[in-house]
């Protein structure tokens, strides 16, 4: 490595729920650097989901954290040549990379949903993925089953 790594850019807390994962994935969600656009978007779909919530004692933010954590993967397969041959690798994943690799899922399938606005979409994505169902969580699933298949080849490890 020539250049040193770059530094990690502090990230403010979103101004309703003070909450720095909030600000992360407004971030990612965020199209043409409309912020302010993403926010409202989000505390929209942060709104439906406090509506179609029928679980009384976890508020909306928290049913979001726990879709984002049932969307998280654990391991993922990561492509190796080793003499000619390409294998798949399955790897533990960073921390980091866990959350925002869960947060670019929970965004695309949402994103990908037949319902009306952005808001809709990801309200019922994320609602979905609170009861470990719906698409993103289908991803972290088939995830899961590659690296379970690809297990003999872990001896090849970087």
């Amino acid at each position: 490595m020539r250049k040193r790594q770059a530094k990690k850019r502090p990230i403010l807390p979103d101004p309703r729920f003070n909450d720095q994962l909030v600000t992360r994935f407004v971030n990612m969600m965020m199209w043409d650097g409309k912020k302010s656009t993403a926010f409202k978007v989000f505390y929209d779909a942060i709104d439906i989901v406090e509506e179609k919530n029928t679980n009384e004692e976890k508020t909306a933010l928290e049913l979001w954290k726990d879709a984002l954590s049932n969307v998280m993967p654990h391991v993922e397969v990561r492509s190796r040549r080793v003499g000619g041959a390409t294998f798949q690798i399955p790897m533990q994943i960073r921390p980091d990379r866990k959350i925002s690799t869960a947060m670019k899922w929970l965004i695309s399938y949402s994103r990908k949903r037949n319902e009306k606005s952005m808001a809709l979409k990801l309200a019922s994505e994320v609602l979905a993925a609170a009861k470990e169902e719906g698409a993103a969580v289908k991803k972290r699933v088939d995830t899961h089953k590659m690296a379970e298949a690809n297990k003999a080849f872990s001896h090849f490890r970087f």
